[in-house]
This record gives structure tokens, C-alpha cells and sequence, in this order.
């Protein structure tokens, strides 16, 4: 009978989830100063791009050119979509800190309710509002373009637009309930929400672009992807909420001297001379990178994969590959671009440093995946280069041994530990340990990258860059030459 009790005391997570949310809804659906922006402005909207989208058939019609008005249409309609959940976002944004100002939180962390319980109700709750206004205005706006100019959007189509519009609101909401929940008032949430929407609107942009162009497979490669990083942002607020630090936590006061002891702690590692800390790195960090820099030669390697793939699709002209053709002119060529000279090697170097820290940063703030997207890229081209040598009759392994082998020894294990410590920088954010802070934990992780950075990538990169200039070319010269 005891079992039974505490069953019925605790159903599971999603029914007492859905009973927070269905709270938070009518709370939401009773204050008028929430429903009536929302409403006004959602409805308001599709009426104005319902304009823009005649005006624009009108105009390009007028000059011959309707397939433009064709594809600025579809990118009108998840415009529309896009608006409302960025005003929504408030929503989200007070989710707990503005309960917290408003003292209505500490009774309701007083419930019974588990963390992920009460986590998963705001989330819920959160994501209604926006949701509902998204459909409302993109139900508006298709209504208006039919009676307006008899225009249809293709099943397929809608379906994108649809599920692009929901994965990209339940990211932002997602986002933006784990900045609620690490704030302590919503001036701060406000003001953080800038990483959500900034990221997500230039998102948009390029969805245009590919709306645009008609490459509209694409897209769902983008609702792949937006639901895998609604999925990890799930995860990380589940993961970091705890009504014990909500309700303890004070006003947040930035503290350079404790970040600056704990980032100088975690780089050091304990040493107190250059090859203990080289040993510490080699034994301790780089045992602790493996299953990043494991995803990370993955990644790279999928990356070369997909560029040789490419070339089947985007073949270049035989002549533009044929290594014996071009073997009389490498001379030259070397000369002309710096190679063999002391300048050509800082320049080499000046541009390799840049694409790290580039993906570094990028990376920061992408839990790594554009870390990886970046690095990726040179490996495609390398990829996409062999696999045109291949259809045009050549020997790609004589390419690769000539042209990229002698200095990639050192580059590629740079760029996977380059990766690697970025991606657990990313992913730092996410899963950070018991008893630790989100602050400590990104702090440590940026020692770890810090000292993988220094000690490793960038001898690795200055070495790599003396081979490429001084070295490949000769190597080149010799191999394709002398066959």
C-alpha cells in the first residue's frame, strides 16, 4: 500500500509537468497586458506582409521576372511565423526570474514537485503562448495571399515552413528559460536574450537565401539541426536547474579576481616548472580530450569524405586537374604565392592562428558545432580536389603525397586538438558536475583549451607552417616531376 501511495503522490514527469504548464497558461491567459501585444501585433503583421507580398508580385510581374515573387512569398510567410515568438520571448524570459521579483517563486519551489517536474511545466508553459501566435499569424497571412492573389503553398513547402517555425521557437524558448533560470532578475534575462535572437535572425537570413535560390531540401537538414540543439539546450537547463541554488542565489556581481584564480589554477595544473607542466598536459588533459578529439577526427574526416562526394556533382574541367600538365609551372606558382620564403611562412602561420581562434569563438558560443563546421571546410576542399584527380583519370594518392601529406602530419592532429578542446568547452556548458558552478566549470574548460591551445596547437601550427613553405614545395617538385 506504501508503493501505491507514493505512486499516486508522484505520478511521473510529464503529468505533473502538464499540470504546471496548464497554471502557467492561465495565469498567462488572465493578464491581459501579456494576451493583448501578443494578439494586436500577431494579427496586425500578417495583414502588413499580406501587402508587401502583393505589392511584390505586382512589381516583378510588371517587369517579367513572377519567380521571384514565386520565392519572396514562402520567406514572407516564415517571417510571420518568426514574429511572434520573438515577441513571445518575454514570456520565457520571466519564466523564474520574474516570479523570483515578483516573490511568487517560493511557494511554489515549496511544492512537492521534482526539478525536472517544475523545469519541464515552464518549459511547456513557455513554448504555448509563442506557438499559438506563430500558427495564428501564419494562418493569417496564408488566408489573406489567397484571397489576395491566388497564390497556394506547395504541401511540401508549408510542411518546411511549419516545422522550421516550431523547431526555431522551441529553441529560443528553450534558451531562454536556461538564461531565466541562471539569472536573478529580468533586466539581466533581457539583456542576455540578445545571444538567442541575434543568432536565430541571422538564421532567417539565410533561410531566405535558400528560399531564394529554390534550394529548399536543404531546410530540412536546418529542422535536423534545430532539433538537435533544442534537444542539448533541454538537456543543459534540466541538468543545471535546482530550486536550492534559485532561491539562494543573490544579485549576480562579476568577481575578475576569483574567475582570474580559478582559470590560472586550472592552467597551471598544479606544476611549477615548463616540463612538469608539459607532463601534466600530455598525461592528464590529453587522456581527458580523447572522446572529444575521437568526435572531432570523425568529424574532419566525414569532412573530407563529403568534399571527395561532392566532386561526382561539381566536377571540374580534366585540364584544371591534371597534375602533369601543371607540374612544368609549380615553380613559379610557389614563387608567386610567398611559398619558400620567410614572409610566406608568416603568412601561413598568420592564417592558420586565424582560422583556430575564428572557430574557437565561434565555437564558444555554439556548444563547438561551428567549431567543427570551420574546420571542416579545408578538409572538404582537400576532399573535393581528390576526388576531381580521381574522375579525371589521375593518381590522388600522388596528390595527396605531393601537395598536402608533408605538412598535414602536423596540421591535422593540430586541427583535431584544436577541435577537441573547443568542443569540450561547448560542452562544458552543458553537463557541468555536481557542486560545481556553471561559471567554474566554463572556466576550467577554458584553462583546459587555454592550455592545449599553447602548448600543442600552436607549436604544432608554427612547425606545420615551416614544412608548407619550405618543405611541400620541394617535395612537390620532386614527386611530380620526376614521374
Amino acid at each position: 500500500m506504501e508503493r501505491v501511495t507514493g505512486r499516486a503522490a508522484n505520478p511521473g514527469l510529464m503529468p505533473m509537468a502538464l499540470h504546471v504548464a496548464g497554471r502557467e497558461i492561465r495565469d498567462q491567459l488572465r493578464d491581459w497586458r501579456i494576451l493583448t501585444p501578443i494578439i494586436v501585433l500577431t494579427l496586425f503583421f500578417p495583414v502588413l506582409m499580406n501587402f508587401t507580398a502583393r505589392e511584390a508580385v505586382n512589381f516583378v510581374t510588371r517587369y517579367g521576372a513572377p519567380i521571384v515573387g514565386d520565392r519572396l512569398i514562402p520567406f514572407l510567410l516564415m517571417v510571420v511565423g518568426f514574429f511572434p515568438i520573438s515577441i513571445s520571448l518575454v514570456i520565457a524570459l520571466e519564466s523564474f526570474a520574474g516570479e523570483r521579483e515578483r516573490l511568487s517563486l517560493e511557494p511554489l519551489l515549496a511544492t512537492p514537485l521534482t526539478d525536472g517536474q517544475l523545469y519541464l511545466g515552464k518549459l511547456l508553459a513557455s513554448l504555448a503562448s509563442p506557438l499559438a501566435a506563430a500558427y495564428l499569424g501564419i494562418l493569417v497571412y496564408l488566408l489573406g495571399v489567397v484571397l489576395a492573389i491566388g497564390w497556394r503553398p506547395p504541401p511540401v513547402l508549408l510542411v518546411q515552413v511549419l516545422l522550421l517555425t516550431t523547431a526555431q521557437a522551441v529553441v529560443m524558448v528553450c534558451g531562454a528559460v536556461v538564461i531565466s533560470s541562471q539569472t536573478t532578475s529580468v533586466r539581466a534575462a533581457n539583456l542576455l536574450a540578445s545571444f538567442i535572437i541575434i543568432p536565430v535572425s541571422q538564421l532567417v537570413i539565410g533561410e531566405s537565401l535558400i528560399m531564394f535560390w529554390g534550394r529548399y531540401t536543404v531546410l530540412w537538414w536546418i529542422v535536423l539541426a534545430l532539433l538537435l540543439i533544442a534537444l542539448v539546450l533541454s538537456r543543459m537547463g534540466l541538468h543545471l536547474f535546482s530550486r536550492e541554488e534559485l532561491l539562494g542565489r543573490e544579485i549576480d556581481v562579476v568577481d575578475f579576481r576569483w574567475a582570474w584564480r580559478i582559470f590560472a589554477e586550472s592552467f597551471r595544473g598544479g606544476a611549477d616548472s615548463v616540463s612538469e607542466w608539459y607532463r601534466g598536459l600530455i598525461k592528464s588533459t590529453l587522456k581527458k580530450l580523447a572522446p572529444p578529439a575521437g568526435m572531432t577526427s570523425a568529424v574532419l574526416a566525414g569532412g573530407f569524405f563529403i568534399g571527395s562526394s561532392l566532386a561526382r556533382r561539381f566536377t571540374l574541367p580534366a585540364d584544371w586537374v591534371n597534375l602533369d600538365r601543371l607540374t612544368g609551372g609549380l615553380g613559379d606558382a610557389f614563387s608567386q604565392v610567398g611559398l619558400l620564403t620567410p614572409a610566406g611562412w608568416w603568412w601561413v602561420v598568420w592564417n592558420n592562428v586565424r582560422a583556430v581562434g575564428i572557430a574557437s569563438f565561434l565555437g564558444t558560443f555554439s556548444f563547438g558545432v561551428l567549431a567543427l563546421v570551420l574546420l571542416m571546410i579545408p578538409f572538404g576542399i582537400i576532399g573535393y580536389f581528390t576526388g576531381n584527380i580521381a574522375l579525371a583519370g589521375g593518381n590522388p594518392l600522388r596528390f595527396l603525397v605531393a601537395l598536402v601529406l608533408p605538412h598535414a602530419i602536423l596540421e591535422a592532429p593540430a586541427a583535431v586538438l584544436a577541435g577537441a578542446a573547443v568542443l569540450q568547452l561547448g560542452l562544458s556548458l552543458i553537463s557541468p558536475p555536481e557542486g560545481v558552478s556553471l561559471g567554474e566549470r566554463w572556466l576550467k574548460a577554458a584553462a583546459v583549451w587555454a592550455r592545449v591551445s599553447l602548448g600543442l596547437v600552436l607549436p604544432l601550427l608554427l612547425l606545420a607552417a615551416a614544412i608548407e613553405v619550405f618543405v611541400t614545395p620541394r617535395v612537390a617538385l620532386l614527386i611530380l616531376s620526376g614521374s
